[in-house]
This record gives structure tokens, sequence and C-alpha cells, in this order.
């Protein structure tokens, strides 16, 4: 079957909006989108008062050129997390299918899912958060329609093999989307899940520009698929979804010097990584500092608490992941500059004193 035949009928049968940027092109006075026809005060030639390109063929290019994919196989948003909710919208029927997810894992997936009102089918990671293929498979129903995978994982930081995707993709053929979320693949060993589109139709891959390259700001991202399931997408995705300033700086980062750049950066947050997970396993207080394979590393301490709050006081935001499953005891510390790395250092180090402590429940 076809990978298009498990979406919503409904979206199939669907009648996109045409939006002015898809009409008539080529004229050089456009009166056709009710935009002012000036551009506004300190524009600096961004035309930010005429509608972007619905989907920017440069960016395409750029982004395919990057991926090691074609521009038909690319469909551009705001995020990876406009890309989760786009696949639940279009494949998932509210009150009757369902995703499945691993945790501890990214949750947007559920997010969405619960949004659009889809059942959320869950299947705890093996030991050491590694992805258990037998028992995503053995959960596996016909109503579930998507299955996510974080690679490397958020918040555990551990990677996934290439063989384990491409095992799952194999016996998820004809029966579910396998979605696999590269958002943290820059910083980590191994070959992306996309070197796999082309022999599976039901493979999605999830890239961001917000990580490795430094535009979280901006919020672009997008999905690498077959060009059908970029084509049905492309039905429900709101019309003008990259804005013209967002653009720029996508086609800045992603030019020659831009990506020297990036790549510098990634190398110093590799390193860092590595000597950062050293230093902090010999702090006292430290459990353990788990294998990461992203920019992060989740910490197991003695006293979570008490390490986030000295943290918090000496001004240094970490994350508190400790209502995520097997991650009771942990924080997870995002790798910064080698001078605010040094910082964290610093406080943990520091003799524990006496003081409140933070309940587990809340926020973070």
């Amino acid at each position: 079957m076809s990978v298009i035949e498990l979406a919503r009928a409904e979206i199939r049968a669907l009648v996109p909006y045409s939006s002015a940027r898809m009409e008539a092109a080529g004229g050089d006075v456009l009166l056709n989108a009710n935009e002012s026809p000036w551009a506004p005060f300190g524009d600096e030639e961004l035309d930010c008062h005429r509608y972007p390109d619905p989907q920017p063929a440069a960016l395409l290019e750029q982004l395919a050129a990057l991926y090691g994919v074609r521009a038909g196989q690319v469909l551009v948003g705001r995020g990876s997390d406009e890309a989760i909710d786009l696949l639940v919208r279009a494949f998932c029927r509210a009150g009757q299918d369902a995703i499945l997810v691993q945790p501890p894992t990214f949750g947007m997936y559920a997010v969405c899912a619960r949004i659009q009102h889809a059942a959320v089918v869950e299947v705890p990671l093996a030991d050491g958060f590694a992805l258990d293929v037998d028992a995503v498979l053995a959960a596996l129903t016909p109503t579930v329609k998507l299955v996510f995978v974080c690679a490397p994982n958020n918040p555990s930081g551990a990677g996934v093999a290439l063989e384990q995707v491409e095992r799952l993709a194999r016996q998820l053929a004809g029966r579910a989307l396998l979605v696999v979320d590269e958002a943290y693949a820059e910083f980590a060993d191994g070959v992306s899940a996309a070197t796999l589109l082309d022999r599976y139709e039901h493979l999605v891959v999830l890239r961001t520009l917000s990580k490795a390259w430094a535009l979280a700001g901006a919020r672009i991202g997008c999905l690498l698929a077959d060009p059908a399931v970029v084509a049905l997408l492309r039905r429900i995705l709101p019309p003008y979804p990259v804005p013209r300033p967002c653009l720029a700086a996508a086609l800045r980062a992603l030019s020659a010097a831009g990506q020297a750049a990036a790549r510098a950066r990634i190398d110093t947050v590799r390193v860092e990584r590595s000597r950062m997970a050293g230093a902090l396993r010999g702090l006292p207080g430290v459990r353990a500092v788990l294998p990461s394979q992203a920019n992060f590393l989740a910490v197991r301490f003695d006293d979570a608490d008490g390490a986030f709050r000295r943290l918090l006081g000496a001004g240094i935001v970490v994350r508190d992941v400790r209502r995520y499953a097997g991650l009771h005891d942990a924080l997870r510390i995002t790798m910064g500059t080698p001078a605010q790395n040094d910082r964290v250092l610093a406080v943990l180090a520091e003799p524990v004193t006496g003081g409140p402590r933070l309940s587990k429940d809340a926020p973070a």
C-alpha cells in the first residue's frame, strides 16, 4: 500500500488554500494580495511588506544539499514542532488513531497527539535509554499511525544506531510512519536516517536549525520525507510559514562562511561535552553522567534539588528533568561556552550548605 493511504481520508481529499504567492508569478507590480506597496520603516531591503514564498526555493535547495536529499523531499516550517503537529493532524483521526512514543522523550509528540485527541501509546526505552525495537513492535496496533524515535534522545542524550532505525522501518512498512527526530544529529557520531529515505517511503526525518545552527529564535526547521508525504502536508501547512527575516537569517547561516562557523562551534561543543562529563564525574554529590550524543549532559545527583538551587542562585539555569521516567535524580545541562561551563563546575564544586529544597514537582 502507498504511505498516503495511512493518512486521514479527508486530508487526502482536501483542496488546499491557494495563497497569493502561489498564483501567477513574474510580474513587477503586485496588486493581488492586499499588501502595502511600501516597505516598513527600517526594512533593510527585506521586503517585509510582501508575503514570503510558502516554500522558498533557495532555502529548500540549501537544506537539501545540507542533508543529502532532493529538494522535493524537504518541507520547511517553524521549527520541528510544526512538522510534528502537521504529521499528527494529517495521519491521526481524532478519537480513533494513536501515536507511539518511547519515554523518556521529547514532550511535544504527546502534546500534539492529545490536542488532536489521538491516543498516546508509551513503550519505555530499555536499559541505558536504548531503543527497544522488539518492544515497540510488540506494542504496535492498527490504530498506531506514527512511531516517534528521538535520535539522539532528549532528555537522556543517548544515541540510536542506524541499524535499529532501519530494522524498525522494515517492520513498519504498510503499517505506520516512522518519524525520526534528529534535532541533535549534528553533535552525534554515526549516519543520519535521511540516508534511508529513498528505501522507505514511510520514513520521515525531522531536522532543525535551532540547535547546531544557532537559530532557535528564527524558528526554522524541516521535514525530510517522500515527495508524496511532503505534498500531502503542504495541503494543511499555513500559507506563509517562513517569515522573510527568518529566511534571510537561515540563508546567512547556511552560506559557506556560516557553515564553517557552525562546524567550528559544533566541534567546540563536542570537546566541551567530553571535558564537562569528565569533570562532573569527579565532583562530590554527582552519582553519574549519562553518555550523550547531543549538546547536553543528563547528570544524576545525590541531591538534585540542592544542585538546581545552587546553580540558580549563581544565575545559572539548567533543566530539571526529574519528572521524566528513569531520571528522577537528574538535571540536564546544556553545553555553554567554556567560560560558562567553568562557572557550572565551580558552583557545583562548592561545599554544600543548608537551605530550602526544591519540590520534585516544581516546574523547571
